[in-house]
């Protein structure tokens, strides 16, 4: 017996004094590039990048408080109407002051899931546990969207019929059915141990995979009746880009489930929208297509070329909703590329809740393809330096239409848009950019001018603060790819660098108690050994760097395309 355990230890010595694999050469990363971001600048002015976890958090600390006071406030509110399910929810104004909405008005029945999912994820993004809040339980109160007493049986905007009318799209504007259930998607990821939330998510993969089915690949409708399995045409433009949120959720649910006719759906799904010819991009379901075909590529060794599902949500070139996509422009000294929105209406219309939502689709899709990390970077520093002017304390007072009521917004609601020219009479001579939002339309003559304050757009700077960090040098951001990466496989921390200087600039990055080596994905190779605390590297002038803090001394392995460091995946592009 001692002979054995000695042999035992003899092997384990030798194993472990025995050289690591040598990582074999690799050419750098080639990075594609649209001519949408070329127009962009390298460093958008004026410059000032919010601390967007300190906006989040104070969102949801003001937002879910009931004993706020002052006009129009508290901003949330319990619905005991039950529908779908036995139990209180709860509504949060879409607008603030929004006169459709609130306890008094249509019973509490009328909320929008867009809003309360969206601050729901917004906060769960920032590490506060919205399953047990102040003794509430905000993620399973979400239930009440699921809509089984009509049949539908997946999430909507509304708990109900009953108020469909009052605005929202509910059952008959496409991207209202689906965006919902990608949100929920997204929350769940975070509680996986909501035991009533199993059931639902399969309801939802199960209906979506069955539309799928019955689309046959042709997405060219208005919206689906999920209820009856049948395709619907309107005067609503078609939505083709309905498959990309499908294809997000079919294959969020393959993860989670394990159930390879959500992948073969997936797929699918994906199929329709690359059969495209024309750009079809709606509202915000077009970039998840990207980063499905991206894991897809990656993980399950697909070949798609998704390409042309950039240059669609970028260009500006959507043929129904016309020129939908991402601005590249200056307004009177004012940088506003990278918002999302009409490159059209009023000469251009961005939205934050859509600017917020591209970054949750693009941003982790680089770690699966690489090759785009320059276009994303540089997308989400002009995006997110644009974000700031939404805000009425960040814009200045004469680029906005009521900035003597900024006060009700307590610092954490911002206006929903930010256009070239306002399309209120009023305020037409105000210089571009005017920030101002389309509430008090919903409710012509009824709803006050602080609704223009947008709840919903504001409720996903969790978004923006998952992602974004500062580094020691202005215009450079450190993007955490892992933080709206829902339902990944185990991976280390990775972050995406982009350098807008003609010169080389040193970058600090904090590395944490444990020793790491700092693997660059986009040279393939190990920039740094056996590192602690914070540390320098070189960021090349105009270059990227995607660093992955790899536990020291790993083990690495070449699996196909990838390559793993004691068997979790840190580079999904070696060459073959």
């Amino acid at each position: 017996m001692k002979k054995i355990s000695l042999l035992a230890a003899i092997i384990l010595m030798l194993a472990s004094c025995a050289p690591k694999p040598e990582l074999r050469h690799q050419d750098k990363v080639q990075q594609k590039m649209l001519e949408r971001i070329g127009q962009m600048p390298d460093l958008p002015s004026p410059y000032k990048m919010l601390d967007w976890k300190a906006k989040a958090r104070g969102f949801d600390k003001l937002v879910f408080d009931s004993t706020q006071t002052g006009d129009y406030w508290p901003l949330i509110w319990t619905d005991n109407s039950q529908k779908n399910f036995p139990q209180k929810t709860f509504g949060i104004y879409t607008a603030i002051g929004d006169v459709r909405q609130g306890p008094d008005h249509h019973n509490g029945i009328f909320h929008e899931s867009l809003t309360t999912m969206g601050a729901v994820l917004g906060a769960t993004l920032m590490g506060i546990d919205k399953s047990n809040q102040d003794g509430k339980d905000y993620v399973n109160m979400l239930r009440n969207y699921f809509n089984k007493d009509t049949g539908w049986d997946i999430m909507m905007n509304n708990t109900c019929p009953d108020v469909a009318l009052l605005g929202g799209g509910y059952g008959r504007d496409w991207w209202y059915d689906v965006f919902p259930n990608v949100i929920y998607y997204g929350i769940m990821n975070f509680y996986p141990n909501e035991e009533n939330a199993t059931p639902l998510l399969r309801s939802i993969a199960d209906k979506f995979l069955a539309a799928d089915s019955v689309l046959n690949g042709n997405y060219h409708h208005s919206f689906f009746n999920y209820g009856k399995l049948e395709p619907k045409d309107s005067q609503i433009c078609p939505q083709q880009d309905a498959a990309a949120g499908h294809a997000y959720v079919l294959y969020a649910a393959y993860k989670k489930f394990g159930d390879k006719r959500y992948l073969e759906g997936a797929k699918s799904a994906l199929d329709a929208l690359l059969s495209q010819k024309d750009n079809t991009f709606y509202e915000i379901l077009m970039p998840f297509g990207a980063y499905v075909a991206a894991r897809l590529n990656a993980e399950e060794g697909t070949h798609y070329d998704f390409t042309k599902i950039m240059k669609w949500t970028f260009n500006g070139d959507a043929k129904c909703r016309r020129g939908w996509g991402v601005l590249a422009d200056n307004w009177n000294g004012f940088d506003v590329s990278g918002l999302v929105g009409s490159t059209y209406d009023n000469g251009g219309y961005a939205f934050l809740m859509n600017t917020f939502d591209v970054a949750w689709a693009l941003v982790p899709m680089v770690r699966y393809d690489p090759s785009w990390s320059k276009v994303v970077g540089k997308w989400m520093l002009n995006a997110a330096n644009a974000a700031h002017l939404f805000y009425p304390y960040e814009i200045p007072d004469d680029h906005q239409t009521i900035p003597q009521l900024k006060s009700v917004t307590k610092g954490v609601i911002a206006y929903e848009g930010l256009t070239k020219k306002s399309a209120y009479e009023q305020f037409a001579d105000i210089k571009a950019p005017v920030a101002q939002g389309d509430g008090p339309n919903w409710v012509k003559g009824k709803n006050p001018w602080v609704s223009q304050f947008s709840v919903y757009g504001s409720a996903q700077a969790g978004v923006f603060g998952s992602i974004i960090d500062t580094t020691n040098v202005k215009g450079v951001l450190q993007l955490n790819l892992l933080a709206c990466d829902f339902y990944r496989d185990k991976a280390y921390p990775t972050y995406l660098y982009s350098n807008p200087y003609k010169e080389a600039e040193a970058i600090k990055i904090d590395c944490g108690s444990a020793p790491v080596d700092l693997y660059n994905a986009l040279t393939h190779s190990f920039i740094r050994k056996n590192v602690t605390g914070e540390t320098e590297f070189t960021l090349e002038p105009n270059d990227v760097a995607m660093l992955v803090l790899v536990p020291a001394n790993g083990t690495p392995k070449y699996v196909g395309n990838k390559l793993l460091v004691n068997n979790v995946v840190v580079d999904y592009a070696i060459a073959q």
